[in-house]
């Protein structure tokens, strides 16, 4: 049997089983993990609601494999049910599963501890290992190909855009200028590149190359776009008084979170309207008072949680016609969107360029 102590332990693991498991404490209530890793919340959901069926949703087969073995281990193999897919393919799963409605979703939107720690991902720049940051080992977008194959205004943009790193310019110029005679594969010449471009008076706590470490998952993995999409589709399958909970890591993940939330939490009319119609009225309940942060001594146990925040809600009302329009435009937008991306990536006339 694995021992699973070695693994570590969620973030904010407590706040998150006290903001799922009333949703699915009755008989027959049914959670589905979109981020399953290695079952950490998952097994802790199932514990803390006896009754309740969970529904494991992972991309990385490895991680996959490993939360399977640990639901046996720990006895919930009859109460759980894994699925080889991304996220963001939720509504899929659940009509393959013949199954409308779920009590509460769930999403932990950081890395895996086998991510962190499996030094052939090239997740971690603490470790040298091939430039492949990928969750789903079976598609082909590497870190190491956008790197060589992307435009140095994409990688700008990139780099910009979902590491929030000021130096970007600087670095895709000297990315592009390099790779021609020296293409990046590894971490460690990545980590070298950024150390030489980012001034040491203007250089953020810690690594340097952090940013664009995270930029690149982002990137590789459609962390971003997937959560945009998978968003509507948690709220269009919630049965009454259903739960979303989501935990992000950084900024844009926590703004995606928090907008989308808030389409349900407040009434959608003008201010000062003296009468609110009723298909206007807020349909989610806040269950955090803004997002859920960690406190010093979690930190100090655990230093990935420094950068979590936490947010929840509850399906109060049925979610009014036009909002489930609404809900179902965003998710095929955003699916349409993606399409259009992969094709201009296949044909070299997109942000590949």
């Amino acid at each position: 049997m694995t021992d699973y102590s070695m693994i570590h332990k969620p973030v904010l693991l407590e706040e998150c089983v006290d903001l799922v498991a009333p949703a699915v404490s009755r008989a027959g209530g049914i959670v589905v993990d979109c981020t399953l890793g290695l079952a950490g919340h998952a097994t802790a959901f199932l514990a803390a609601a006896p009754g309740a069926h969970l529904i494991g949703i992972d991309r990385d087969a490895e991680a996959l494999a490993m939360a399977t073995q640990r639901m046996r281990d720990a006895g919930f193999a009859e109460r759980f049910t894994p699925v080889h897919a991304a996220f963001d393919e939720l509504s899929d799963v659940l009509d393959g599963l013949h199954i409308r409605h779920v009590n509460a979703v769930f999403m932990d939107l950081g890395l895996s501890s086998l991510q962190i720690d499996e030094n052939e991902r090239g997740f971690s720049y603490a470790h040298d290992a091939p430039l492949d940051m990928r969750m789903d080992t079976s598609q082909e977008l590497t870190a190491e190909r956008v790197l060589a194959e992307y435009g140095e205004r994409d990688l700008e943009r990139i780099f910009r855009s979902y590491g929030e790193e000021r130096f970007s310019r600087p670095i895709a110029r000297e990315i592009v200028r390099r790779r021609a005679a020296d293409p990046l594969a590894t971490s460690h010449q990545l980590n070298a590149l950024v150390d030489g471009v980012v001034p040491q008076a203007h250089r953020p706590a810690g690594n340097p190359a952090k940013r664009v470490f995270q930029a690149l998952r982002i990137e590789v993995n459609g962390e971003l776009d997937k959560l945009a999409r998978t968003l509507p589709q948690a709220a269009l399958h919630l049965a009454p008084y259903g739960r979303i909970v989501v935990e992000s890591y950084h900024s844009l993940e926590d703004r995606t979170v928090k907008t989308f939330m808030n389409q349900g939490l407040h009434a959608d009319v003008p201010a000062g309207l003296p009468v609110v119609p009723d298909d206007a009225q807020p349909f989610f309940r806040a269950l955090t008072r803004g997002a859920l942060k960690a406190d010093d001594e979690q930190i100090a146990a655990n230093p990935r949680s420094a950068s979590v925040r936490l947010r929840g809600v509850e399906l109060i009302r049925p979610i009014p016609p036009r909002f489930r329009r609404r809900l179902g435009d965003m998710a095929k937008d955003a699916v349409r969107d993606a399409a259009q991306e992969a094709r201009h990536g296949a044909d070299g006339k997109g942000r590949r360029g």
